[in-house]
């Protein structure tokens, strides 16, 4: 199937999005292992384990629930329709959510270097909604799938 320009585009973002919040988790987890002083296996728990069932409900929930999935479709699709994704503007919007979460990350655990709170709850949301753009992802393989959509998405309609 030959895609619009502007569903290309729209995809791409979907994917970059993800593999950009998987990456910065990735920097400010090893960052996070590197200053933090609790033990290894502290640290593991903490930064990895429980987070990483927090992304694993938000990745298979939306797809395994029929109404959540039918919702976070509608969601994409309204996305890629307002043209999200598509434009230097929507563009520099996630790069400045997915900085502005990066930072949140950085400063959080940067205090609990110097006695604060270790920064479970940065983690945990983070890979929360890395797991709801790995969803996203997913559903947007699926919407180029969907006959009633293909039209729409090829450009034809």
């Amino acid at each position: 199937m030959v895609v619009s320009a502007s569903w290309r585009l729209f995809r791409r973002m979907q994917y970059s999005a993800f593999a950009a919040a998987a990456l910065i988790f990735a920097a400010g987890a090893t960052y996070a292992w590197s200053v933090l002083p609790q033990d290894g296996a502290y640290k593991l728990r903490w930064m990895l384990l429980y987070p990483g069932a927090y992304f694993l409900a938000t990745l298979v929930l939306p797809l395994a629930i029929g109404p959540l999935r039918r919702l976070l479709k509608t969601h994409i699709w309204v996305s890629f329709r307002t043209g999200f994704g598509q434009s230097v503007i929507s563009v520099l919007a996630v790069v400045l959510v997915l900085g502005a979460a990066a930072a949140f990350i950085y400063v959080d655990t940067t205090d609990a270097a110097h006695g604060g709170r270790f920064p479970t709850s940065a983690f945990t949301a983070y890979a929360a909604g890395i797991g709801v753009l790995l969803a996203q992802a997913v559903l947007v393989a699926r919407i180029e799938r969907d006959p009633a959509l293909r039209a729409r998405i090829e450009g034809t309609a």
